[in-house]
């Protein structure tokens, strides 16, 4: 291995030129692999900086013990290079990108009469494959409409020249059925067998254009020729192709032979979506996955993947188009940022792509580890906040009063991210007369938390409140300087239009950079639209048994069962109000019925 010296002068005689560099450790082994514009500015930074800001980036460095360098010509060729020797040595320090052996390609075998076949294997024996594709369902459904077009044979058979000739094959249901012409027995020239897989392979690349030209030239020629049938068959063809050309349509026909690409991430992971578009059509739909390793940039991440997948789906595409610029510069074809119009909306539907991706990639993760989304969630929320420990334990209040009327307020209670409703706790406000909500919420505070003291109870590690800068105050006033707890506290404001807007944390309370469509917030608000329902239901029904009471109350000979008999019949006061002397005698009897009825109206008339 080359000395720290050594090192230095390798460093110090880099060619200012594109290129790819290799880091070796102590062992020889390749543990980082990067391209650069120019390697002699790019390399120095790695010994020339201290790196504070990037703890892998340092870990990285330390580990260095020798490297090596490969001019290229272009930065195009060194991101090229770079992305084949990660796939090669796999560095432990590189994005990686996820294995993609579960997805499957559309296959055309190199043999005679080939095979056109869905694999998960790519071997190379000469065969052609398409995609791969995101899903088995896309696959067998170009499989089913080039099966529903073309005759074209399904069995194992080797069929050389040979083995047709000695007649050493049957042909088989599918050739009864027409799926087939028979080339097993010699029914069907090896020539004419090749023009339908020429036609398969250009609805594969997507040039169906090419197909409906090329079909209409033979309708014409065989009709012409008085082979009316035979022109029928091919009339067939051309309609199903474009009845599939129809609805792959996306956009003008004018736009052809461009790629879109979309970018989504996490912490851990970055999603790239490819959209093909041929001729207005969407052509191929793919999304890939890389694992994170270093603090590589979106803009990295993107053009390592631009390269990946027009490498991979064989793209020849002259115009990109992205969400932002990558980190990435192509002789070959131009990178653009649309704004409006049809290349917009492909570019939204690559969004759309990407992000329902990252999204199931989630769910299926969740699935397999279900406190994956709480960890994530709640260290999410502990590294927002900048809390000691993962708020496990969350408590929210709020308080509810028309005019202070019925005062009520509740507190509800959120564990391992999720709603612990056996814990929630409902509160009649007693030492507080009007409408006065931090007098409530104190009051209500200060029962909650002095009781929990008193019990030995378990403290939640956050508290949020229904509110903004003036309840968040009360709040700390009865939970520090009250009670002595060192209990964080977090506000959820609202804007004019009582939607929750922002939330606040810190003394004094500082606005937290969240934005509404971020999990983090969704958590938050989902918090707060619970306790606000808890706290409505009990103020509505203690607000209709208050109602209820004094319309009933009042009235002599009519208890509690009456009352339960005279709702339960006729649903609501204002029906008994309105109810004859019959109707209420068949609920509870002549007497209370004369009794209510005389209450209401005033008299016995019936």
């Amino acid at each position: 291995m080359a000395t720290t010296e050594e090192i230095r002068n390798i460093v110090i005689n880099l060619p200012e030129k594109p290129g790819v560099y290799q880091y070796f450790n102590q062992e020889g082994t390749i543990i980082y692999v990067g391209k650069a514009k120019n390697l002699k500015k790019r390399v120095s930074s790695y010994f020339n900086k201290d790196h504070s800001d990037s703890p892998k980036t340092r870990v990285l460095v330390k580990q260095i013990a020798n490297l090596k360098y490969i001019v290229v010509n272009t930065e195009e060729d060194a991101l090229l290079l770079e992305n084949n020797l990660i796939k090669k040595y796999q560095p432990r320090y590189n994005v990686m990108l996820k294995d993609d052996k579960s997805y499957p390609s559309i296959c055309i075998k190199k043999e005679p009469f080939p095979r056109v076949l869905k694999t998960r294997n790519l071997v190379k024996d000469g065969s052609e494959y398409f995609g791969p594709y995101s899903s088995v369902y896309i696959a067998n459904t170009f499989l089913e409409l080039i099966r529903e077009i073309y005759q074209i044979r399904t069995c194992k058979y080797f069929l050389s020249n040979e083995n047709i000739q000695q007649k050493r094959f049957k042909v088989c249901l599918q050739y009864h059925i027409k799926n087939c012409q028979g080339p097993c027995e010699g029914l069907q020239s090896e020539q004419d067998y090749l023009k339908t897989i020429a036609e398969i392979r250009e609805l594969l690349k997507g040039n169906v254009q090419n197909i409906i030209d090329y079909l209409v030239v033979e309708m014409q020629k065989l009709s012409a020729e008085y082979k009316f049938e035979e022109a029928q068959k091919i009339k067939d063809r051309y309609d199903i192709i474009e009845k599939y050309k129809t609805k792959s349509v996306v956009v003008s026909q004018s736009l052809s032979n461009i790629d879109v690409f979309s970018y989504a991430d996490d912490e851990t992971a970055a999603y790239i979506n490819i959209l093909r578009i041929i001729k207005g059509s969407i052509v191929q739909g793919f999304t890939i996955e890389y694992r994170k390793k270093m603090d590589e940039s979106k803009e990295e991440l993107l053009g390592l993947a631009i390269i990946e997948l027009r490498q991979r789906l064989k793209s020849t595409s002259r115009e990109i188009l992205v969400p932002f610029h990558p980190d990435l510069e192509l002789e070959s074809a131009s990178i653009n940022i649309p704004q409006r119009g049809d290349k917009k909306m492909l570019l939204d539907l690559s969004l759309q792509n990407v992000r329902q991706y990252k999204l199931d990639k989630m769910k299926q993760a969740e699935k397999l580890n279900p406190d994956q989304r709480m960890i994530r969630i709640l260290g999410g929320l502990q590294k927002t906040l900048q809390l000691k420990e993962l708020p496990l334990h969350i408590e929210c209040f709020d308080n509810s009063n028309i005019s202070g009327s019925n005062a009520v307020a509740a507190c509800v209670v959120f564990k391992k991210a999720k709603p612990a409703k056996r814990d929630y706790r409902k509160y009649n406000i007693k030492t507080v007369e009007g409408p006065d909500d931090y007098a409530s919420m104190k009051e209500v505070v200060f029962r909650r938390y002095s009781r929990m003291i008193q019990e030995d109870a378990a403290l939640p590690n956050l508290i949020i409140t229904d509110g903004g800068l003036g309840q968040m105050e009360v709040v700390r006033q009865v939970v520090e300087d009250e009670l002595q707890l060192n209990i964080p506290i977090a506000g959820l404001a609202k804007d004019t239009k009582h939607k929750t807007n922002e939330v606040l944390f810190g003394f004094p309370p500082k606005t937290i950079g969240l934005k509404p469509t971020d999990e983090l917030f969704k958590f938050l608000a989902s918090i707060q639209e619970e306790v606000h329902r808890f706290a409505i239901t009990f103020h509505r029904d203690k607000r209709s048994k208050a109602q209820i009471a004094s319309e009933l109350d009042e009235i002599k000979g009519i208890g509690e069962n009456s009352k339960k008999e005279l709702l339960t019949h006729f649903k609501s006061v204002k029906r008994i109000k309105t109810a004859t002397i019959e109707e209420l005698t068949e609920v509870v009897g002549n007497s209370r019925a004369l009794s209510i009825y005389a209450h209401f109206n005033g008299n016995l008339t019936r």
